[in-house]
């Protein structure tokens, strides 16, 4: 097949990729002189506004192709569709997969996507290179055991590797009401651990008081849970961590509040005041009331344990952004950033005063949100999101990395897999890019090992993910699994993140199993050498700071891809298949990958013209 047009390569689209507003963008044809169009167009078209078309001059004819280019430059931050209109025939060239360009006669066929972002956006440098590693708070390691519950109404588990309670009754039950008893301490004493498996950054969820051990359901924003710990123990957490060279981030729940909150006091926990019982308590604004919800006020997903507040409510945005308010406070006690749950339900302009607030403690702090697509296509509440184009959030949660490693381990085409990974990294500006959480676990799903080794839990419920556990063959296969999914993880754009417990092995499907208190009598030794040695080799090589990435081949069972830095290229190779592999790498060595396994081959930079091409060095296995 003749190409016509491939976005993926820098022959046709230069730069690669998202674009800073008013960045030159140069736009490549190639068609066959046979085919006789003479007038080509790019049609661009701003989301959700007009329409230009842009005539591209033909450059030359050469061994009967002609080359039609255009350099143009956006100066608009915000997100746009283009295609070629051939001016013959009512003909057009669309997208196809992969990247490349077909010629079509639909009126609206599948376009390409150009993200064009603020001049300005950055994202913390230090984090670029880096390691996150997340922890569930209650369930990583208590420091001071045995520990008095600070509320009656919670049960505290002695015995760490007892099952979390999962079961109801007329009551409800003790979900989410049993302690293990993680606190800041425990944390603190684990540092050189974390130290030594190359972890730069650690991610909290939720840390402030909150009668539940998840602490979604927010209470007091101001204060620590007092099971954790004092406010003064997380400064001091966060002290001792900058001096290992770990810096912490916590989790925003700021999209509601729990109803037993120092705010809504639906329980009386509080005394008599708060919105839920006193229409002039200063937070009563802060929520919705009436007959037309079905707990007489707006709650967040139907829960009547967390109501909803009005985002943006300016009382509201002052206390969560203000001086002295919520970012402000724990900030200035030491974290480094937030994540911000559920980054969809909360209004752009909240999300961008969150920024302001967030980096005033500096530019290398980090805001990440919650988003389980393509952030930069992101419709919500019939929204399109622009949280990603530069005055809004450094970076998101990278699922579609997530889905495309899972499936390709189990089982799934290397084409998919280049194709999904290709898709994020021409959408996302690249300060976003190298900036993404790309984990394979997390609180909210089901940990490595149980998602690539046991059967789906499709719409099981928790009795029958209760207690289950891959054991013998079953077991190696999904440790070989993990190495390989986790060496995909490490090597792509993005900062790689570690669930507590991925890396020995914890099993459990889906919230309360997948946050189980850390085994750390667990008898696995094989994971964490091998993450120790993806951590070093990270470190060790530039290309995987901020290169790009090339893919070479992409077979059935097989991925070979290329970052690039400013001075060496780093061939990472997965073999998924039962045979030996052999693979020439960017240095012109050739390669052996054992059966089901893995190589990296760093190498210092060759010539740009001694490298093979991703698309015509191996253009018969990419099977996209």
């Amino acid at each position: 097949m003749d190409r016509l047009y491939n976005s993926l390569l820098r022959e046709y689209k230069s730069p690669f990729g998202a674009v800073r507003a008013g960045e030159p963008v140069r736009f490549c044809l190639t068609i066959p002189e046979q085919y006789g169009f003479v007038e080509p167009r790019l049609v661009l078209c701003r989301d959700g506004g007009e329409t230009a078309e842009h005539q591209m001059p033909w450059t030359g004819t050469e061994e009967g192709v002609c080359r039609f280019e255009l350099t143009l430059t956006v100066p608009t931050v915000g997100l746009y569709f283009y295609h070629f209109d051939l001016y013959s025939d009512f003909r057009k060239i669309w997208r196809s997969q992969g990247g490349e360009g077909v010629i079509g006669w639909e009126e609206d066929g599948p376009a390409w996507q150009l993200t064009v972002y603020e001049r300005d956006f950055a994202t913390p440098e230090s984090l670029k290179g880096s390691l996150l590693y997340q922890i569930f708070p209650d369930r990583f390691y208590e420091g001071r055991p045995n520990k008095p519950m600070p509320f009656p109404d919670r049960v505290y588990r002695e015995h760490k590797q007892g099952e979390p309670y999962f079961w109801p009754n007329e009551t409800g039950g003790f979900l989410n009401c049993d302690y293990y008893g993680g606190d800041f301490e425990g944390i603190r004493q684990k540092l050189p651990y974390l130290k030594s498996m190359g972890v730069g950054w650690v991610y909290l969820n939720p840390i402030f008081e909150a009668h539940a051990n998840h602490r979604y359901n927010t209470a007091d924003y101001l204060n620590a849970d007092p099971l954790l710990g004092t406010n003064a123990e997380f400064s001091r957490l966060c002290a001792e961590a900058k001096q290992h060279g770990i810096r912490i981030i916590l989790d925003g729940v700021f999209s509601h509040t729990g109803s037993d909150s120092l705010y809504f006091n639906r329980e009386g926990r509080y005394g008599v005041s708060g919105a839920y019982h006193d229409p002039a308590s200063p937070y009563y604004r802060w929520y919705d009331f009436g007959p037309q919800y079905a707990c007489g006020y707006r709650s967040w997903w139907g829960f009547a344990s967390l109501p909803e507040v009005n985002e943006n409510d300016p009382a509201y945005q002052e206390f969560i952004c203000g001086k002295g308010g919520v970012i402000d406070t724990w900030l200035s006690r030491g974290a480094s950033g937030f994540r911000l749950d559920v980054a969809d339900e909360l209004p752009d302009n909240f999300i961008r005063r969150i920024r302001k607030a967030v980096k005033a403690h500096g530019e290398d702090c980090y805001l990440l949100g919650e988003v389980w697509e393509d952030a930069t296509t992101k419709m919500a509440y019939n929204v399109r999101r622009t949280y990603l184009l530069g005055k809004g959030l450094d970076a998101v949660m990278n699922y579609p990395f997530r889905t495309a490693i899972l499936d390709f381990v189990k089982g799934g085409g290397g084409g998919l897999f280049a194709e999904r990974v290709m898709e994020i990294c021409e959408h996302y500006p690249a300060p976003a890019l190298h900036t993404l959480m790309n984990f394979l676990a997390s609180h909210d799903t089901e940990r490595t090992l149980t998602a690539l080794a046991d059967e789906p839990v499709g719409e099981h419920d928790r009795y029958w993910q209760s207690k289950r556990r891959v054991k013998g063959e079953k077991y190696e296969e999904g440790i070989r699994q993990v190495i390989l999914a986790y060496t995909i993880l490490y090597t792509l754009p993005g900062v790689p993140c570690i669930y507590y417990g991925d890396e020995m092995a914890m099993q459990g499907y889906k919230d309360p199993f997948n946050r189980a208190y850390y085994n750390w009598e667990g008898l696995e030794t094989r994971l964490r050498p091998a993450l120790r040695g993806l951590a070093e080799l990270r470190q060790s090589c530039d290309a995987f700071k901020e290169g790009p990435i090339e893919f070479v081949a992409a077979g059935q069972g097989v991925l070979h891809y290329r970052r690039i830095g400013p001075t060496q290229t780093a061939d990472i190779i997965v073999n998924r298949t039962p045979k030996l592999l052999l693979r020439t790498a960017a240095d012109g060595q050739t390669v052996e990958v054992n059966p089901r396994g893995h190589t990296v081959v760093v190498s210092e930079n060759l010539p740009s013209a001694s490298r093979p091409l991703p698309a015509k060095a191996d253009s018969a296995e990419l099977d996209w």
